[in-house]
This record gives structure tokens, sequence and C-alpha cells, in this order.
């Protein structure tokens, strides 16, 4: 299968790449490269078969002519990126999104697979864990985003182009390109350089985890399965023993760390989105997919990148490489990205 990948520069994107060319995929990827600087030199990095370097808001029926699936993961990439221009987030996340989908159905493109987010269940009665079918108030700009995406998705779906929405729940783990700004690898990376683990916030907000080698397998799964068990689905991608308070984080990095210290200072209060998701859908539904990690591995597996990158200290954990809000914050004002994003 020829696979058009869009956001391949990302933190998933490497573990996406590897995934389907081991399955023996070829893979074209597609990325503005706002992030290219941001790789780990000692990683083994898969290269794509075919790069594009081009803003998502100009693919053209070019790029995309001649593939047989799409994955699309490019965007403004999490709520803090997304709150930089609330109208520049639906401009990319939304409108571009919409316009591929539409270039990709117009190109004979079979499967599209759309990279939601459990983030659109926004604030939910975390009594219960959410299934697909709860209902979606999203808090931020990055998940109205996908709310919109998917609905359109479901508008154009056909018997010749069938999408899948795959709502990852929040991602860690270590790839090419690490980042820190996600919560477990955020609390890792501070934990180790620093020794002490702190939360602004009550600690009380629950969230799911996945690490980002599940996501790449399920992106694998929706790619290859049979249309009648995937089309026009959404399936929460995680597990089911993977719902996790904050606080919960913390102490399990903090038991991995002797002498580090936590503190809950409580200062930014609560935080509205907060919920527990069911991922029975995927695990029973969604042919071959099989998670195999946890947070508890995740978190061994991020401190063991800390320590093989000692050198690097707390400033350079928290530079604009392993920081994505930095890295485009050092693009603006370089005046190497305009206030649009564009490269200038």
């Amino acid at each position: 299968m020829k696979v058009f990948v869009t956001g391949h520069l990302g933190l998933i994107g490497p573990s996406v790449v590897r995934t389907l060319k081991e399955a023996g995929h070829t893979v074209t990827a597609f990325d503005t490269g706002y992030f290219r600087e941001n790789i780990d030199a000692d990683a083994d990095y898969v290269e794509p078969d075919c790069e594009i370097a081009k803003d998502i808001r100009d693919v053209s029926l070019e790029d995309v002519r001649g593939h047989d699936a799409v994955v699309h993961m490019a965007g403004l990439s999490n709520d803090p990126l997304g709150a930089l221009n609330e109208q520049l987030t639906f401009n990319i996340n939304l409108d571009a999104s919409n316009r591929l989908a539409d270039i990709a159905k117009e190109e004979g493109v079979g499967r599209f697979v759309f990279f939601s987010s459990c983030s659109l269940y926004g604030v939910a009665d975390t009594s219960a864990a959410v299934a697909e079918t709860a209902p979606q108030p999203p808090v931020t700009a990055y998940a109205k985003s996908k709310v919109g995406t998917e609905h359109h998705l479901l508008e154009i779906a056909s018997d010749a182009f069938s999408p899948v929405f795959l709502r990852n729940a929040t991602c860690y783990g270590i790839s090419a390109r690490p980042r820190f700004d996600l919560v477990l690898n955020n609390l890792s990376a501070f934990g180790y350089f620093t020794r002490e683990i702190k939360i602004m916030s009550d600690g009380t907000p629950w969230r799911p985890l996945v690490h980002i080698d599940d996501v790449a397998l399920a992106t694998l799964c929706a790619l290859e399965a049979d249309k009648s068990a995937v089309h026009a689905e959404a399936f929460n991608v995680g597990r089911n023993d993977e719902n996790f308070q904050i606080k919960d984080l913390a102490e399990i990095v903090k038991s991995k760390l002797p002498g580090a210290t936590l503190d809950i200072t409580g200062e930014t209060g609560g935080d509205d989105r907060s919920y527990r998701v069911d991922f029975t859908k995927a695990l029973e539904g969604l042919p071959g997919f099989r998670p195999t990690w946890t947070v508890d591995r995740g978190a061994d597996q991020i401190l063991a990148w800390c320590r093989g990158h000692d050198r690097l200290g707390f400033a350079g954990a928290t530079s604009r490489n392993y920081v994505r809000l930095k890295q485009v914050d050092h693009l603006l004002n370089g005046k190497r990205i305009d206030t649009e994003l564009r490269w200038t």
C-alpha cells in the first residue's frame, strides 16, 4: 500500500513511519518542517520513501495523487500551541484537514486515517469511563478542531472513501523527536533533572494515556482492516487500565527517583478538562490492536533516555529542542516564520 502521511516530523511520526515501513508499506511523508531541527542525534531514525516539505494549508491534488491511503497527523499539536492563535488553529487543524479529505476523496484514496483526540470529551463525568458515543463538549480550540474534522469526514464518507477516526489518549514515550511538554514525559524529565516533581494544579484531573508505539500500531491496524470493521468509525486508542489522575502519575515517577520530592501546589486550582476513557471498542473491534505499553514501563523508558542524555541538564531538557511552543516562538522571533506561521 502507498500511504500519504502528514505531520511525520512530530513526536509520533517516527514511530508511525517505522511501523508502516516494517509492515511493507511505502510512505510519502508531508510536513512543513517546524520541528525538523528537533531530532535526537543518537536516535535510529527511519526515513520515509519520499518527503514533501510543504504547509498542510497548501496540499495539492498532485501531492496526494497515486496514494492508496492517507494518515493525517499534521496540525498544531497540543492545547498551548492551539491557544497561540485560535483562528490559526482552525485554519490549520480544521479547514486544511477538511480540504485534504476532499482532495483525497477526489483522487480516489480508499482509506483516510484521521488522528483525532480523546481531548474532545472535554469536561466529562469521571464517575464512569466515556465511550465513543459519549457527548463531546470540547474545551479548547484544538479539541474543537478535531470534532469539526470528524463531522466533515462523516459527511463525505462513501463506498469508495472510508475514513477512520483514531481518538488517541494523551501520548507519552520516546521517539527520534522527543518532547517533554506532555504530562508523563514532562513529569519524568523534570523529576530526573531537578529531583523535584511539581504539579501546579491540584492533581485531581483524570487523563487517559497511551504510548506512541501503540498509537502507531493502531494506525497500521486502521489502515489494513477490512472496510466493514472500520468504515466511518471512531476508536478511542489506549488501554482501560491506563486512566490516571495527574497526581498518580507523579507518584509513579517519584517512586523511580530515590530522593525526589513531590509538591502539589494547587496554585492554579483544578482543570476543567478531566475525563476517563473506555477503550473497549478498539481492543475488541480494531483488528490486530493489542497495546503492550504501560505508564510504568513508559516512565522507565523516559528516565532511561534522560540518564543517557544527562549532559543536557534541566536547561537543555526544557529548551526549544524538546518543548514545541518554545520552538515555534524561536522561529517567530527569528522571523523565520510569520504571524500566520508561514515560512518567510
